[in-house]
């Protein structure tokens, strides 16, 4: 948490998907810059009374403003329950941060269309169903913020095995695109936090989805089948290719540094990559490519956000 700038006022910020790994991280640490935080959970007090008692604790050893919330991304109850209580406390919702995910591991053949819908559902059309229930408030207010968790994968490397959940983070990519262009006149930013390969210090692959259809992944896995022992490769291979030194705790540090800079002043991308990843280069050329073809169709003052426009 070295290094991170002072904040510039006391924000509220709702960050889904805060049970453990990235989003716990960012919760408890925007809550060190003063800000308003309320971590999401997937299950209510009654189900995991854990999290929320360690939310608590935090708090209460901190002495900082850090409050769980039961918000789950596919259910639009759960999140109009939460964006309610949140606006009847504070008045209004600052600042959201799309981090809630689901992986999968597996050959994508023996995964399920309703695997992939509900992998869909998490990590790209919850982010919708949020965006929903919190953009009139931010309209309202005249400005805001949404920080769209993407992956390395979209303009990365897009390895094999993680073919739903990789999918899904594109298409969260490109809807976090198009929403740009549509909230700038409303004073409401945009930014993309890329992180690269993290295998350790997340819960990501230990509760990875499993392919429905087991005995057609066993049987494409195993000998004599051309593509058994490649997921072992894969694997190993993924946790090669970053560094000891790759701690999640740098994505939840990268995020507080693009909340707590100016109202307009953002970046659109910020990268937290220790595999040596050149995911800057591609999503930087698409970005060019996207700005060109913006501005051809006229729209490109759309890219900037309005300031002031209450």
């Amino acid at each position: 948490m070295e290094g991170l700038p002072p904040k510039s006022e006391s924000l509220t910020i709702v960050v889904t998907g805060s049970g453990s790994g990235f989003g716990a991280l960012t919760a408890r640490t925007l809550t060190g810059s003063g800000h308003r935080v309320y971590a999401g959970l997937l299950e209510d007090r009654n189900t995991s009374p854990a999290v929320y008692e360690q939310a608590e604790a935090f708090a209460t050893e901190k002495k900082v403003q850090l409050r769980g919330i039961q918000l789950d991304v596919s259910d639009d109850e759960s999140i109009r329950r939460a964006v309610d209580t949140i606006v009847a406390a504070e008045g209004g919702v600052d600042v959201v941060v799309h981090n809630a995910g689901h992986m999968n591991w597996g050959p994508t053949e023996a995964f399920s269309a309703e695997q992939f819908h509900k992998v869909l559902e998490v990590n790209c059309v919850g982010c919708h169903r949020v965006n929903c229930a919190v953009l009139p408030h931010m309209r309202r207010a005249g400005r805001g913020l949404l920080v769209w968790v993407s992956s390395g994968s979209v303009y990365g490397a897009n390895a094999p095995f993680l073919g739903p959940y990789f999918a899904a983070k594109a298409a969260m990519d490109s809807l976090a695109q198009t929403y740009q262009v549509e909230l700038t006149p409303f004073g409401i930013e945009t930014c993309i936090v890329v992180p690269g390969i993290f295998t350790t210090g997340t819960r990501h692959f230990e509760t990875a989805m499993k392919p429905a259809n087991e005995a057609l992944a066993k049987q494409l896995l195993s000998t004599p089948s051309p593509l058994a022992g490649w997921d072992t490769v894969s694997a190993e291979g993924s946790a090669k290719a970053t560094t000891p030194d790759a701690d999640p705790q740098a994505v939840a540090d990268a995020i507080v540094r693009v909340v707590n800079q100016t109202h307009g002043s953002r970046p659109f991308r910020t990268y937290v990559e220790f595999d040596g990843g050149q995911t800057n280069i591609s999503a930087g050329a698409h970005d060019l490519v996207r700005e060109r073809y913006l501005n051809k169709f006229g729209t490109g003052e759309l890219l900037k956000v309005k300031l002031n426009t209450r």
